[in-house]
């Protein structure tokens, strides 16, 4: 049991709710999209298997530090995940991690209005005084999104991770 197992969010264009295990199957599939791959840092992982998504599911349900959401449209269709993680409760921060996992879902504003959706939980109910986030300097789509909810650029982590073996610089945002 989370913290986020009874919460369901819901904004202008979507709901969060909590993550449950029949999610899992559209956590693989999505994770085994390589145009979703590509912006999930996942170049340098081994290729999708059910059995990796269960053991990142599994790590993931047992942090405390992590809060996990789906993102539904109004209708009730799964099209991403969205997660606070590295919850510091001590210094009230936060990281925020996001994925349309449905490609025809992108450009839709649902990512924008899920963002929206979690930093309100995350500065009304869990009094977070940051959220913040890394993203790949070349993620433009992303960036405007982070942008319209108001977070700032504040700087350039140099070559922070590896993209399909290239030194890849990210922005961070808060």
């Amino acid at each position: 049991m989370t913290v986020t197992d009874d919460v369901r969010l819901e904004g202008e264009l979507v709901l969060l709710r909590p993550r449950v295990d029949e999610d899992l199957a559209l956590f693989d599939r999505w994770h085994g999209n390589p145009d979703v791959r590509h912006w999930l840092h996942m170049s340098e992982m081994p290729e999708q298997t059910l059995e990796i998504e269960r053991q990142r599911w599994q790590i993931a349900r047992n942090d405390p530090t992590r809060l996990s959401f789906v993102i539904e449209t109004l209708d009730g269709v799964p099209i991403g995940n969205i997660v606070l993680i590295a919850v510091d409760a001590m210094h009230r921060r936060a990281e925020l991690g996001i994925a349309i996992g449905e490609k025809g879902d992108w450009g839709r504003g649902y990512g924008t209005d899920a963002i929206r959706v979690i930093l309100r939980f995350a500065f009304d109910v869990l009094k977070l005084r940051r959220v913040e986030l890394i993203t790949d300097v070349d993620n433009e789509r992303g960036i405007r999104a982070y942008e319209k909810c108001g977070f700032v650029r504040e700087g350039v982590l140099r070559a922070k991770r590896l993209r399909y073996g290239e030194p890849l610089d990210m922005l961070i945002m808060a």
